[in-house]
Order: structure tokens, then C-alpha cells, then sequence
């Protein structure tokens, strides 16, 4: 099953802000207009209806992302962050409500599922998703025939990039991949081709603000049909050893496929804060390594 579902913060500003709240994604830019209307009267005085009127007039920044394949391992990870963080969020995913515990989950309503190919972008109403948007993270990326891996890691990104530049989004963020140091027969594969192919749309569209997040191997509590592989109890403490021995492992990296080795893993919430850091900071933009990502998440991590 195939869905698009929105994620927004619970209101915090009394009774009247839960009409707001669900207004506000439908805002087409990044700054609302809030308009205070304040009659006073001078001391001594019941009630002076000739007293001047002072209009207060505030510009509150609000961010509305949507997230490209926000139902899988990544994907639920960068919603749960971004709800955390105040921000609101559109999921556009194949496979249907994410299957992640914790309350964040219940922070969304279905928005449509109209079509047999609702949540894939090559037959997606763009229109619909990116209304009010002031980004755009795609997670898409996967397995499969040359053919298949060229189709899902490059152009289904490709497409991304397009209808977000078209529609008028300033920011869109890729999660690529680090590339291991792998010869170039492995690196010519559909998975990396496909993968650079997105990276170059994502920097030549948005050469200002698009960002290339290309993380290791990924850890954290990854879901596949019902069931929890804790992949943290392997790379937790992968990381934790390779980030020790670091200075004495700098001199073999320039080996071919040293990294498969050496590259430290990527704990899944660390990355989804990245991401959290791309959407808040305009001048966070370019292609971000390892190290650089876990860097950006600090910033932003409480």
C-alpha cells in the first residue's frame, strides 16, 4: 500500500492554534505573517475607544519538508527528527504508514491514496506534495539489475530534483553514499553510477543549497517485515573502535577498499539530525562526508 502522510508538532499555542497549526501547511513560503490588533486605554480611563491602534506585525519562520521514502530504516528516522524539532513533515512513501513505535507516529493523518502508483515520484502529482514545501530529502535509493539500480538511485532522484527546482523549493537534500574507496569497475555498478548521477542533478540545480549527505554503514533498529534487527549492536561499538584507532588507520585509507574496513558506521538518528541541520541552516549546503555528518548532527543534538 502506497501513501502520503503529514507529521506536525503538536500545538502549543492555546485554543486557537490547532487551526493554525494545520493551516500552516499550506503555506507557500518559509515566513508567515502574524498581525496583533491592541487597543489600550490611558490610566484612569474605563474604556477609550479613540485610543490608537497598534498593529504588530512578526515574521515567524516555519519549515514544511517532505521526505522522499519516509516509511523506511532512514526515512522514519529524519520524520521522528524533524517532528522532534518543531518542523512539519510530508512522508511520500510506497509502502504505507511507517511501522516504527513511539508517539511521534501518531502525529499524522493519511492525505491521499488516490492512484496504483501513489508514493512512486514517476507518476506522483507533485503539485500536491510540495505545495508550501521549503524542502525536499530523498532517502529513495535501493537494490536490484543494473537496470533496476540505475532506475531507482538515479533517475527516480533525478525526477525529484526536477519537480522540486520547477515547483520553486529552495532546498533539497540527498542521502547518498560513501564510496568506500571501491575500484572503478565497482563503482561504475548501477548502485554508485545511479547514486552520482542523483549527487550532480541535486549540486548543478541547487548549487546554493542542495546538500549530498553520503553516510557509511547505517546503523540503529531497522524493521523488516514485523520484525527488529538491532544492527546498532554491531555498529555501535564498530564506531566507537574506529573512531579511537582513527589517527593510526589515516595512512592505509588511500588503499583500494580500505573502507570497507575503516570507514566508521553512521548511527541512523545521528544522520536523520544532519538532515534536521540542512533544513534549518541556509548556509549549510555542498556534499558532507562521514565525519561532516556526524559534525552537523552535534550541532543541532540536545
Amino acid at each position: 500500500m502506497a501513501s502520503i502522510l503529514s507529521f506536525s508538532t503538536i500545538p502549543t499555542l492555546g485554543s486557537s492554534s490547532s487551526s493554525s497549526s494545520s493551516s500552516r501547511a499550506f503555506f507557500p513560503s518559509r515566513l508567515s505573517s502574524l498581525s496583533l490588533n491592541h487597543r489600550y486605554a490611558e490610566a484612569g480611563v474605563k474604556d477609550d475607544f479613540r485610543s490608537t491602534t497598534i498593529d504588530v506585525v512578526a515574521d515567524v519562520k516555519t519549515e514544511r519538508v517532505v521526505v522522499l521514502g519516509g516509511s523506511g530504516f532512514v526515512g522514519s528516522a529524519i520524520c521522528k527528527a524533524a517532528v522532534s524539532k518543531g518542523i512539519e513533515v510530508i512522508s511520500l512513501s510506497r509502502s504505507g504508514r511507517p511501522t516504527y513505535p513511539g508517539s511521534w507516529i501518531d502525529q499524522f493523518y493519511l492525505m491521499h491514496l488516490f492512484s496504483n502508483h501513489a508514493g512512486d515520484v514517476f507518476y506522483t502529482n507533485w503539485d500536491e506534495i510540495l505545495f508550501g514545501a521549503t524542502a525536499v530529502v530523498s532517502t529513495i535509493g535501493g537494490f536490484g539489475s543494473e537496470e533496476q539500480m540505475q532506475r531507482i538511485n538515479g533517475e527516480a532522484n533525478i525526477v525529484s530534483v526536477n519537480a522540486a527546482k520547477e515547483f520553486g523549493i529552495p532546498k533539497f537534500i540527498f542521502i547518498s553514499v560513501h564510496d568506500y574507496n571501491l575500484p572503478s569497475f565497482v563503482l561504475s555498478t548501477g548502485y554508485f553510477t545511479g547514486k552520482r548521477k542523483a549527487e550532480s542533478e541535486v549540486l548543478s540545480k541547487y548549487p546554493n543549497s542542495g546538500v549530498v549527505l553520503r553516510p557509511g554503514f547505517i546503523y540503529g533498529k531497522r524493521r523488516v517485515d514485523g520484525f527488529e534487527i538491532p544492527l546498532d549492536l554491531i555498529g555501535q561499538p564498530a564506531e566507537r573502535i574506529l573512531s579511537a584507532i582513527e589517527n593510526f588507520t589515516k595512512p592505509l585509507s588511500s588503499l583500494p577498499a580500505s573502507d570497507l574496513l575503516l570507514a566508521p558506521p553512521v548511527n541512523v538518528d545521528d544522520l536523520a539530525l544532519a538532515v534536521v541541520n540542512a533544513v534549518t541552516d541556509d548556509d549549510f549546503f555542498g556534499v558532507f562526508t562521514i565525519e561532516q555528518i556526524k559534525e552537523a548532527a552535534a550541532k543541532v543534538k540536545v
